[in-house]
Order: C-alpha cells, then sequence, then structure tokens
C-alpha cells in the first residue's frame, strides 16, 4: 500500500540553523533516503522550493483566481513529500517518524487512493 508523507516545515526555523547543524541534518535526511530506497521501500521523494515561490490556483464561475503563495496562513508550510510502500498506516507512520525533519516540522501521512472512486471522493 503506498502512502504520501507531507513534510510540514517552519522556513524561519530551518534558515535559523547554524551551517553545521543543517549540514548535519541534511546528511542524516540522505542517509534516511538511501536506507528507505535500498529497503525498497521509497517510490520518490522531492524536497519544494520556498513557499514564497508558490501559487494557489482556483477556478469559480469559469474564472481562474491566483494568489501568490500558498493557500494556508501558518508558520509551517509544505516543504516536501515522499512516498512510501508499507503494510498498513502503522507502518507508514514509523517510517514517517524516523523522518529527520519530523523533529522540527510534522509529517502528515496519508494513504494513496489507487482509483478515483464512482461514488463519492471522499468515504
Amino acid at each position: 500500500m503506498k502512502f504520501l508523507c507531507l513534510a510540514y516545515e517552519d522556513e524561519k526555523v530551518l534558515n535559523d540553523l547554524a551551517p553545521g547543524d543543517w549540514k548535519a541534518l541534511r546528511e542524516e535526511t540522505l542517509a534516511y533516503v538511501e536506507v528507505l530506497q535500498k529497503s525498497g521501500r521509497l517510490v520518490l521523494t522531492n524536497a519544494l522550493q520556498s513557499a514564497r515561490k508558490a501559487a494557489t490556483v482556483r477556478v469559480r464561475g469559469g474564472e481562474p483566481s491566483v494568489l501568490d503563495g500558498p493557500y494556508a496562513e501558518s508558520k509551517e508550510q509544505l516543504g516536501g513529500f515522499f512516498l512510501i510502500e508499507a503494510r498498513d498506516l502503522d507502518d507508514a507512520v514509523a517510517v514517517a517518524s524516523r523522518w529527520p525533519s519530523a523533529r522540527l516540522g510534522a509529517i502528515e501521512v496519508r494513504p494513496i487512493e489507487e482509483a478515483l472512486p464512482e461514488a463519492r471522493r471522499y468515504r
């Protein structure tokens, strides 16, 4: 079963890390990525550029509306993601809890919907 893990981070917290602390966190993250790859559990992972470079698009009444930045007003923004294979939610949470930046932010773990349901979007 696939799970998408969304890494929420406070850009200020990461930007305020001492260079040595950032280097250590980066190396720890890359090492964990390698562990997940070698175990066959990691499907894909990417960091995202700053939320300041984001745009939020909505279409209402056939007209697009674009806002600069992310939709949510919060300190923590989506900083990246990793898509994993796990037995179940508990297993996926265990994998996410070892992601290094979880100590500084939050990781949202959501099961992947393999196909768009016919009856309703959310069950």
